[in-house]
């Protein structure tokens, strides 16, 4: 007759779901969280000059440098599924397929080479994090820095050149119409970026949600 278990190993393998179940609830939930953010920078609209500014390149940043590339790339591509079937997360609170394929869609289909962008300096940034010394600490700065003008440069690459098209004008007109009411907007969110993904990113690693 075969000795029955001890209570060690009861312990060990009624252990083992929770082990495998804690990181994908954890990644689901950073995804969730990330979806939740683009939407509300969607929303969120502050009077500035010479337009209003809106939170929705800032959005995309913090996602992409606080999940990764990986983890970045999957929110912003559920939340552009969620806006495409209806759901009211693009700007102003519209949603539908109308909006994504329209003059604005170049924008939205660029939060995704934004995000990546962002996340793999952030990753970068993240790694340079585990040497304190003064030099890694600059890189780390420098990194974040280059991922948000990445990642900027990305959506605007995709939705400058879309809007043209929909329009029928020039890329001169475009990036009148499309780039220079936003650039003051972008400077000033870029640094507030980099602030927040160092001291989200800390805050992260130390619950050990930090996935990348």
């Amino acid at each position: 007759m075969p000795p029955s278990p001890s209570h060690q190993d009861v312990r060990q393998l009624s252990a083992w779901p929770a082990i495998g179940v804690r990181p994908v609830v954890g990644t689901v939930t950073l995804v969730m969280a990330g979806i939740g953010v683009l939407a509300a920078g969607s929303w969120i609209s502050v009077p500035f000059y010479p337009v209003p500014l809106t939170m929705q390149t800032l959005a995309v940043m913090l996602v992409g440098g606080l999940l990764g590339p990986q983890l970045g790339i999957s929110a912003v591509t559920a939340y552009l599924v969620m806006g495409a079937m209806g759901a009211p997360v693009f700007h102003n609170g519209f949603g539908g397929l109308a909006l994504l394929a329209g003059p604005t869609g170049g924008y939205l289909v660029g939060f995704l080479p934004g995000a990546f962008l962002m996340g793999l300096l952030a990753r970068q940034a993240h790694h340079a994090h585990a040497d304190r010394k003064r030099r890694q600490t600059l890189v780390m700065l420098a990194s974040l820095a280059v991922g948000t003008v990445l990642a900027n440069l990305a959506i605007y690459g995709v939705g400058v050149p879309w809007l043209a098209l929909y329009t029928g004008g020039g890329l001169g007109q475009a990036m009148a119409a499309g780039v220079t009411p936003f650039v003051l907007g972008e400077l000033l969110k870029m640094p507030v970026a980099v602030g927040t993904i160092l001291l989200g990113g800390a805050s992260l690693a130390r619950r050990g949600l930090l996935r990348f």
